[in-house]
């Protein structure tokens, strides 16, 4: 009964950010519980790579360039789905950029450029794609889920990332109200609150060091792994969640609850 809730045959996710890291990782896991996947990014050849595997999965996925700054290509995404499949199901809004411009500069230094650019891509996003999708769910009259994936720099200072911080903690804040405004149309919408989550294994001896470094600072003492998050979206999509609306689900091995978070200040950590 349980495992029959998590399925998600016959549904349509449109995943942003899906050409890599975390998007990817989840938009494979949503066609392996069953879904359709429309994959959008920017870079064509990372979401037709993604798509690959999701017809290698079994299921139907469509690749379509998005610049998800951009409102009108946002519609256009959805009209993509639509199109494609008939339908939408599943809005997942991962599309976002950490080092976003104006990192680790000044905050007087930081220009209007930077700050737009930088809550465009991970903010306005996210509220593009949101608008867009609803008006598609309303329109078949089957409700159905959005899912936004913020940060947790959102829930602390970030003061190399502020803007950045600020766009995602604005992202937590939408889908909350996102979650009063749509639910009369059955349409749930809830939050993936990543902490320190590797976008790929490491590739170097570098990289694993600075993956181990990094991870002292978490209870869990490991940073976290792309996939995890897979079986997190696929429950926030089905039916598994059918009460779950409004909320932020944070995935960080304990980082907010007890880590130390690499600020250019922190101290070392024992052990």
């Amino acid at each position: 009964m349980v495992l029959e809730q998590l399925r998600l045959d016959g549904k349509v996710a449109v995943v942003t950010g899906a050409g890599r890291g975390l998007g990817r990782q989840m938009a494979l896991a949503l066609a392996a519980a069953g879904a359709d996947v429309v994959c959008a990014a920017r870079t064509a050849e990372q979401i037709e790579r993604t798509a690959t595997d999701v017809t290698a999965l079994g299921r139907r996925a469509v690749a379509q360039p998005t610049d998800v700054r951009d409102s009108a290509q946002c519609d256009r995404l959805i009209g993509r789905a639509v199109d494609a499949f008939g339908r939408i199901d599943i809005m997942l809004s991962n599309a976002g950029i950490g080092d976003a411009r104006g990192m680790s500069a000044e905050f007087w230094d930081v220009t209007d450029e930077d700050w737009r650019d930088t809550i465009d891509v991970n903010l306005s996003s996210a509220f593009y794609c949101a608008r867009a999708a609803s008006r598609q769910l309303v329109a078949e009259g089957h409700g159905g889920v959005i899912i936004n994936v913020a940060s947790g720099t959102a829930m602390r200072a970030n003061p190399t990332g502020f803007a950045y911080g600020a766009a995602k903690a604005g992202v937590i804040a939408l889908t909350k109200s996102l979650s009063a405004m749509l639910g009369k149309y059955d349409i749930r919408c809830n939050c993936i609150i990543p902490g320190f989550v590797a976008q790929a294994p490491p590739r170097s001896d570098e990289q694993r060091a600075f993956s181990r470094a990094r991870g002292r600072y978490l209870p869990a003492q490991r940073l976290g792994e792309a996939w995890e998050l897979g079986p997190l979206a696929i429950f926030l999509a089905s039916d598994a969640s059918s009460y779950v609306n409004g909320q932020g689900f944070v995935i960080d091995g304990g980082g907010l609850a007890g880590g130390v978070a690499p600020m250019g200040f922190a101290p070392d950590v024992a052990g």
